[in-house]
């Protein structure tokens, strides 16, 4: 028997601004009662002298140092370039005029 009842989820259906038949309200029902044992079981087995995890295992990050490189300059990027216009890369247009 679920320890949600009818009138319950009909109050939250209303407030929800959902229509809602007799069936869906037995069905919600149910299903609400399992979601509510199921948050139930999960605040059990939470414990005071247990840490809050965001992983099971531990997680360290690696980073490297930032080291500024040289990058290509305009003429070096545009050299392998099969079409290049004013200093840039020149593409296919693929939007028509009507865009």
């Amino acid at each position: 028997m679920p320890t949600i009842s009818r009138a319950e989820v009909a109050h939250l259906a209303k407030l929800a601004r959902l229509a809602v038949t007799d069936q869906e309200l037995d069905k919600f029902a149910g299903q609400l009662d399992v979601i509510l044992e199921a948050v139930a079981k999960v605040t059990e087995v939470a414990a005071e002298d247990v840490p809050p995890t965001s992983h099971a295992v531990p997680l360290t990050n690696v980073f490297r140092e930032d080291v500024v490189r040289p990058g290509l300059t305009q003429q070096q990027a545009l050299a392998g370039a099969p079409a290049a216009e004013d200093g840039r890369f020149r593409v296919p247009r693929i939007l028509g005029e009507e865009q």
